[in-house]
C-alpha cells in the first residue's frame, strides 16, 4: 500500500475503527475481514528507515494507529460516566474517550512492532502477526492491574456457538487464531505462498465453526431440580445514587419490583416440565428461590439501619435468600474502617448470612491511583469518597443451604476469565453470580460489551451465568452461553427463571493459560520458520 502522510494515518485509524463495528452491539464480523488486511498492506507499506530507532518507531505507528481508531471507536462511551455528575467530572471527558484509548493502542504497536521484526512478502507474517497480537492482548489483561475490555477474540464470538473455542483455549488464544483468519484475506495480493495460509485460515474457522456447532448440539440446556432465580432490574437512575435523600426511595423500589416479581411467578411455583431438549437434574433439596440484586442496589451500610433489616425481613419469604451487592465496613484495631463494595447474603430473618468483597477495583472508579496525592486537588474517584473502596482479599465461593454454591464477581471482575478460572480451581462452585450498576453509561454500547464479555468468561469456565443490572442488561445464561432469559437495557423488571446447572470443568478452566501459550509457541515458530525460509531465499 503506497498511501503516505495524512492519508496513510487515516487509513490506519479508519481500519481500526471499520474494525470495531464487530463489537457489540453491532456484532458485525465482516468488518474485521475489511480492516486486518488494511493493517497487513499498510505495514507491507512500510518503506526503509534510517537507523533501528526509526524504522521501529515507523512499525509502532501503524499499529498504535489502528489500535486507537478500534478503542475510540470501541470506548467512546465511557465519557457517558463523566455526564453523570458533569460538574465535577466532564473535563475528565478527553481522557477517558482520547487517553484511554491512546493507551490501549500501545499494546497494538507493541505487536505491529514485533511482528514487523520478522516479516516478510510471504504469507508466513500473518502467523507472526497474530502471534504477537496474542501475546500482547494476554499482557494486556493483567499489566498496570489490566483492562483485558474488547480484546481481539470479541470480533470472533458474536453468538453462543462462536463463543465455544474459549471454553479450549481461553480468550486469549481466540484472538490469536482470530487475527490468523480475518487478516488471511491480505495473501490474496501476495505473488506466491499464498495457498497454504488461506487453506489454514479456512480450517481454523471451520474447526472454530464446527467445534461450537457440536459443543451445543451435544449439550443441550439442564437446570437444577428446585432452585429458582428471581434476577432484579430496578432500573434506578445513577444520579440518584448520589442523592443520600433519595435512598429510601432506591431501596423501596428494589423491594417492589422483587415483590411484582414474586407475584408473577406465584402460579408457577410447582415444577414445570422442561422446554423440548432440556433436561433436569434431580437434586434431593427443597424448592428455593434465589433472589438476585445487582452492584451497590442497597445504597447504605445495612447493619447501620434496623428498619431496613426489618423490611427484609419481612420481604424475603422462607425458602428465599436474598444475593444484593452493597458497601460494607470493617472497622480497624487502630481505629479507623474500610470501605469495601461486597456482596451479601441475607436469609429471611434479614440476617447477613455471609460476605464477599470485591477484589479487583476498576482504577479511577472504586479507587484513585495516588489517591492521596491527588486529593489534595479536590480530585476524587468516580465514587466521590475520599479513599474510594478497599480491595477484597481474596475471591471466595458463596455456599448456600439447598442450593449449589456461586462465586460472586462485582461488575467488571466478570471480564477476567483467568482470574476466575484461579478463583475456582480446588473449589468449583454451581455458578457464578456477576452483579453490576451499567447505569452510568446509558443507552450506549457498553452496557452490551460488558454482557457480552460476562458471557464469554463464563463459556471459558462451564459455568451458568446470573446477572443481575441496576439497569441492564440483566441475563440468565447457561455454561455454554445460551441465553435462558434477559431483560432489555432500560426495563424495570425481574427474570424468573429455573437454575441452570453447571457443565463439567472446561480445558481452560483446568489448565488456564496453558493451552493458549503452547498455541503461541506454535503460531511464532511457524511463522519465524517461514521467515527464515524465505530469508535463504532470497540471500
Amino acid at each position: 500500500m503506497l498511501l503516505e502522510g495524512l492519508p496513510r494515518v487515516l487509513a490506519a485509524v479508519g481500519a481500526g475503527a471499520v474494525a470495531a463495528l464487530a463489537l457489540p452491539p453491532l456484532d458485525f464480523p465482516a468488518a474485521a475481514f475489511i480492516a486486518f488486511p488494511l493493517l497487513v498492506w499498510l505495514l507491507d507499506g512500510i518503506g526503509a528507515r534510517p537507523g533501528l530507532i526509526r524504522t521501529l518507531l515507523a512499525d509502532f505507528w501503524i499499529g498504535w494507529l489502528f489500535g486507537f481508531g478500534y478503542f475510540v471507536a470501541g470506548l467512546w462511551w465511557l465519557g457517558s460516566a463523566m455526564l453523570v455528575d458533569a460538574a465535577a467530572f466532564a473535563v475528565f471527558i478527553p481522557f477517558a474517550v482520547l487517553g484511554l484509548p491512546a493507551v490501549l493502542a500501545v499494546y497494538f504497536g507493541l505487536a505491529t512492532m514485533l511482528a514487523r521484526r520478522f516479516w516478510s512478502d510471504s504469507a508466513s507474517r500473518i502467523l507472526v502477526l497474530a502471534a504477537s497480537f496474542g501475546l500482547f492482548e494476554w499482557l494486556r489483561s493483567f499489566v498496570l492491574t489490566g483492562f483485558p475490555w474488547n480484546e481481539i477474540g470479541v470480533l470472533a464470538a458474536p453468538t453462543p456457538m462462536l463463543m465455544q473455542s474459549v471454553s479450549l483455549i481461553g480468550l486469549h488464544g481466540l484472538s490469536l487464531l482470530a487475527v490468523i483468519v480475518f487478516a488471511a484475506p491480505a495473501v490474496l495480493a501476495d505473488r506466491h505462498h499464498r495457498l497454504p495460509v488461506l487453506l489454514f485460515a479456512i480450517l481454523v474457522a471451520a474447526g472454530h465453526i464446527g467445534f461450537g456447532a457440536w459443543r451445543l448440539s451435544a449439550h443441550p440446556t439442564q437446570f437444577v431440580d428446585g432452585v429458582d432465580v428471581s434476577v432484579v432490574q430496578a432500573n434506578i437512575a445513577q444520579s440518584d445514587k448520589f442523592d443520600e435523600a433519595a435512598a429510601q426511595k432506591i431501596f423501596s423500589k428494589q423491594i417492589a419490583v422483587t415483590e411484582k416479581g414474586r407475584e408473577a411467578r406465584a402460579p408457577n411455583q410447582t415444577q414445570e416440565a422442561p422446554a423440548q431438549g432440556a433436561k433436569i437434574i434431580s437434586a434431593a433439596q427443597k424448592r428455593q428461590t434465589l433472589i438476585v440484586w445487582p452492584e451497590s442496589s442497597l445504597p447504605f451500610i445495612l447493619t447501620e439501619r434496623p428498619e431496613a433489616v426489618a423490611r427484609l425481613a419481612d420481604m424475603i419469604r422462607p425458602g428465599e435468600t436474598l444475593i444484593a451487592g452493597a458497601p460494607r465496613i470493617e472497622p480497624l484495631a487502630t481505629g479507623g474502617e474500610l470501605l469495601y463494595n461486597s456482596v451479601i447474603v441475607v436469609d429471611d430473618n434479614g440476617e447477613i448470612v455471609d460476605a464477599r468483597d470485591k477484589v479487583h477495583l476498576v482504577p479511577f472508579g472504586e479507587y484513585m491511583p495516588y489517591g492521596a496525592f491527588f486529593e489534595r486537588f479536590g480530585i476524587l474517584n468516580l465514587s466521590q469518597m475520599p479513599g474510594g473502596f478497599s480491595p477484597g482479599t481474596q475471591r471466595e465461593i458463596v455456599r448456600l443451604d439447598g442450593a449449589p454454591a456461586f462465586l460472586p464477581l462485582v461488575c467488571y471482575e466478570a471480564i477476567f476469565p483467568a482470574e476466575i478460572a484461579a478463583s475456582i480451581a480446588n473449589d468449583r462452585p454451581g455458578f457464578l453470580v456477576n452483579d453490576t450498576n451499567d447505569g452510568w453509561f446509558g443507552r450506549t454500547p457498553g452496557p452490551y460489551q460488558h454482557l457480552k464479555l460476562a458471557e464469554i468468561s463464563a463459556v471459558a469456565v462451564g459455568l451458568p451465568l446470573v446477572r443481575a443490572a441496576n439497569t441492564g442488561i440483566s441475563a440468565v445464561t447457561d455454561p455454554y452461553g445460551r441465553e435462558i432469559d434477559a431483560l432489555a437495557l432500560g426495563a424495570t423488571g425481574t427474570i424468573e427463571s429455573r437454575l441452570p446447572a453447571a457443565a463439567a470443568a472446561t480445558p481452560y478452566s483446568r489448565l488456564r493459560n496453558l493451552p493458549f501459550m503452547m498455541l503461541l509457541s506454535a503460531t511464532f515458530l511457524a511463522g519465524l520458520t517461514g521467515w527464515l525460509l524465505i530469508s535463504r531465499q532470497t540471500d
